[in-house]
């Protein structure tokens, strides 16, 4: 199965069907192993002390993972996260971006797994790791646009 959407279509409809997270994530790359998505850093995502907080982390490990699910299965607005782990390694640096590496381990009818790294702008070792899986609505069940 070829991609289904690329970066910019991706970043379009993050655009056009979240707002509520306009901005915040930029979708970097898309290939048939995964997708790099960068998370915008800005002072609503700090906790005291400068560093990046542990929920902007799973918020840009969940949204890496739909979009991995989504360059798969294309726009569905309705996958959902249906079960998510992720391990805090290591404190971010203050006041750079996070990008994260999706990868996608299994796709099925009704659900995909992933696995996403986050790392710290210019740091070699990741900050974060994450596992989750996604609910795939049926064909045909989704928001129209």
């Amino acid at each position: 199965m070829g991609l289904m959407m690329d970066a910019a279509e991706m970043n379009a409809f993050l655009g056009r069907v979240f707002l509520e997270v306009a901005g915040e994530f930029h979708v970097e790359e898309v290939s048939e192993t995964g997708v790099v998505l960068r998370l915008l850093v800005q002072d609503r995502h700090l906790r005291p002390g400068g560093t990046v907080s542990g929920p902007a982390m799973f918020g840009l490990a969940d949204v890496t993972a739909y979009m991995v699910t989504l360059a798969q299965i294309g726009p569905r607005a309705l996958a959902v996260t249906t079960n998510c782990s992720i391990d805090f390694m290591r404190k971010p640096a203050a006041g750079v971006d996070l990008i994260a590496h999706g990868r996608l381990l299994k796709l099925g009818k009704q659900l995909s797994v992933s696995d996403v790294l986050i790392y710290s702008e210019g740091m070699d070792k990741p900050v974060a790791r994450a596992s989750l899986t996604y609910a795939i609505p049926p064909q045909g069940v989704d928001l129209k646009d």
